[in-house]
């Protein structure tokens, strides 16, 4: 099993995506959105490149939520934004979401071509990593990023799932690229929240009145959910394990 980190899903390397089973990573905010979502009943997520196709998809399926943000904000006459908060039960359980986000759902889309498409976070990073595991398959842990450049908190979130991963089967063959990781993250161990100040990110959420946001999406296993994207049909659903 070879077990590879992408800190940015640019440049992705067709030939092994396709005999990997992959990881989507966004913790600020999108996966940690997605992970919510499915642990409170939601139907299943589509993910969706602008908020032009959300709009589109919106009006031909009225009875879906559709949800979002750009640079973090909420888009206007969306449902939701992309406030894990905001998943509720009440809110989401029984319905569908569109969702579009600046990183997250991108990376979910350039995800398509792999075996199997995961989702992780901290908030489900143990379900993540047997998750990962089970498929005695490739591993690539592709981070969402920042617009393009790497996110800290992807990055150390990558990283301790290499641990997990490799603590699961010490036969794995780490590359240089997920031993990095592994590295960046280890100084964090379970004291994630520590990215509340250390990450660029999690402080512009919480400088726009998100810190609640930030907690929510730095804590560490609250979650066994590992929402599944099957682009045949073009959804994420929930598995477990």
């Amino acid at each position: 099993m070879r077990l590879d980190v992408a800190v940015t899903p640019d440049g992705l390397d067709g030939a092994a995506m396709a005999t990997s089973r992959v990881l989507v990573i966004d913790v600020l905010r999108a996966a940690t959105c997605i992970v919510t979502a499915l642990a409170n009943g939601c139907a299943g997520i589509v993910p969706v490149a602008t908020p032009e196709e959300a709009r589109v998809r919106m009006a031909r399926r009225p009875d879906a939520l559709v949800a979002g943000e750009r640079r973090g904000e909420p888009l206007d006459g969306f449902d939701l934004g992309n406030s894990p908060l905001e998943f509720t039960r009440e809110r989401v359980g029984g319905r569908v979401v569109i969702m579009t986000t600046s990183n997250g759902t991108r990376a979910l889309l350039a995800a398509r071509g792999a075996v199997a498409i995961g989702v992780a976070a901290f908030v489900n990073l143990a379900a993540a990593a047997t998750w990962a595991l089970g498929g005695r398959r490739d591993v690539l842990l592709l981070c969402s990023g920042e617009r393009g450049a790497r996110s800290l908190e992807d990055h150390v979130c990558a990283g301790l799932l290499v641990d997990h991963v490799l603590a699961g089967e010490p036969r794995a063959r780490a590359t240089p690229a997920a031993e990095a990781a592994a590295a960046v993250a280890r100084p964090y161990g379970k004291e994630v929240g520590r990215l509340a100040q250390d990450s660029s990110w999690a402080r512009h959420l919480a400088s726009r009145g998100r810190g609640a946001d930030v907690a929510a999406c730095l804590s560490l296993d609250t979650a066994s959910v590992v929402p599944v994207y099957r682009p045949d049909v073009d959804k994420i659903v929930a598995a477990r394990g």
